[in-house]
C-alpha cells in the first residue's frame, strides 16, 4: 500500500497551516499515494504549552468544519486521510482525537487518545479527558488501521490490543520535541528511545508502522521555558522494525513510501509471537504496581 506522510511546521495562522496540508495531501494523491498520515493536532501551534482555558476555543465537534474539510478532499483525491482533531464533546469534555476519513469522504472511525501526558510544556491533562472508546481498529478501504497518537506510542499494550483485534498496521500521529535546557546528547538519546520503542512495537506484533511527527521550532507563549523544537523524524518501519523511509530532523517533507501490507503475514508465520503468548500467565498486568 502506498502510504503518504506529511511533516509540517505550524505557525499561528490555522488557516495557512489547513492550506498547506491540502496543498500536501494533493501532491501526494498525484503520487499515488491510497493512505495519509497527518501529524498530531495539525490544524494550530501545540497549544499544550500553556494551561488557557482561550485554548478550548480550538475545540470543534466531530462531525464539524475540519472534518468536512478534509472529507472533501478524501473523496475529491479518492484517498484515505488519518487526521487528528482537537474535539469538543461538549463544554468542558473535550478529546484529542484521530478521525479516519474513508476515500468516499465518509467518517470511517475515530480514536480517543487514551494516554494523556502531564509534563512541562506538555500540559495535555488541562486539555483532554482520556478516551472511552477504547483501543479499536477501524476498517476501512485500504485495510485495519490501528490508529493511536502521540503518548499512546510508548506503551506496548496499546499496540497489543490493537494487533490482537486484527489491525493491519500501526499509525502514531505525533507531537513530540526536544526541551531548550536538555544536552545535545540527552536530546538524541530521547529522539532514539522514541523510535526504537515503536520499531519494537513493530516486531513484537509482526506489523509495520508509520510514525508522523511535527518538525520545527514553537515558542512557549508563557516565556517561561525555550519552546518546543519539534524533532521531525517521522518514519515509517516494516514488520520486523526495519526502517523503510526516515524523514529530516529538521525540514519540513512529504513523501509516499510502499508498504507491503502481506509481508507481515510472512513474519508472523516466522515469528509466531501471538501463539507462543502465555496469557494464562498474564493476569496481573492490569494492575498499577505488583507489591
Amino acid at each position: 500500500m502506498k502510504t503518504g506522510i506529511i511533516q509540517q511546521h505550524n505557525t499561528a495562522d490555522r488557516d495557512d497551516n489547513m492550506r498547506r496540508l491540502a496543498d500536501s495531501i494533493r501532491v501526494l494523491a498525484a503520487e499515488g499515494a491510497e493512505l495519509i498520515v497527518l501529524q498530531e493536532l495539525h490544524n494550530s501551534l501545540y497549544f499544550c504549552q500553556i494551561e488557557n482555558v482561550d485554548n478550548f476555543d480550538l475545540a470543534e465537534p466531530i462531525p464539524g468544519p475540519s472534518t468536512d474539510f478534509f472529507c472533501s478532499l478524501a473523496k475529491e483525491l479518492g484517498v484515505v486521510l488519518v487526521t487528528s482533531l482537537f474535539e469538543r464533546r461538549a463544554a468542558g469534555l473535550y478529546h484529542n482525537t484521530a478521525v479516519v476519513i474513508e476515500r468516499d469522504g465518509t467518517i470511517a472511525g475515530k480514536y480517543r487518545k487514551m494516554h494523556i501526558p502531564d509534563d512541562p510544556a506538555y500540559y495535555e491533562k488541562f486539555y483532554f479527558t482520556p478516551g472511552d472508546i477504547g483501543f479499536r481498529p477501524i476498517d476501512t478501504s485500504v485495510g485495519r488501521l490501528g490508529v493511536l497518537v502521540c503518548w499512546d506510542q510508548w506503551y506496548p499494550e496499546a499496540a497489543r490490543l490493537m494487533a490482537l483485534q486484527g489491525a493491519e498496521m500501526l499509525i502514531y500521529p505525533t507531537a513530540i520535541g526536544y526541551e531548550s535546557s536538555d544536552t545535545e546528547t540527552e536530546q538524541q538519546r530521547q529522539r532514539e528511545a522514541w523510535t526504537t520503542v515503536q520499531r519494537g512495537h513493530a516486531v513484537a506484533n509482526g506489523l509495520p508502522v508509520v510514525a508522523v511527527n511535527r518538525v520545527g521550532h514553537e515558542t512557549d507563549p508563557s516565556g517561561q521555558t525555550g519552546g518546543i523544537q519539534f524533532w521531525g523524524s517521522s518514519f515509517v518501519a516494516g514488520p520486523q522494525g526495519e526502517l523503510l523511509y526516515r524523514a529530516s530532523s529538521t525540514e519540513e517533507e512529504r513523501t509516499v513510501v510502499d508498504i507491503d501490507l502481506q509481508r507481515g503475514e510472512q513474519v508472523r508465520r516466522w515469528w509466531p509471537f501471538l501463539r507462543d503468548r502465555r496469557i494464562d500467565g498474564y493476569g496481573e498486568i492490569t494492575k498499577r504496581f505488583i507489591d
